[in-house]
């Protein structure tokens, strides 16, 4: 009786929590990497998610690295 109830707990966790949840889809991604003349490096990162409710969010970020 514990393992039948072991496995339909396991078969719960994989299947009913990521459709409850949902998942994020990256729609676009783009990643810059630009040296400069003086040795630092400047990455830039785009990325667009659209969520599951389908809003979508756009993240931009931007590091320099000396």
């Amino acid at each position: 009786m514990k393992r039948i109830a072991l496995n339909l707990m396991l078969l719960g966790s994989m299947f009913a929590v990521p459709t409850i949840v949902g998942c994020d889809r990256t729609v676009s991604e783009d990643k810059t990497v630009k040296t400069n003349s003086d040795g630092s490096t400047e990455v830039k990162k785009d990325k667009t998610v659209e969520k599951s409710d389908g809003t979508v969010e756009t993240t931009k970020t931007k590091d320099v690295q000396k």
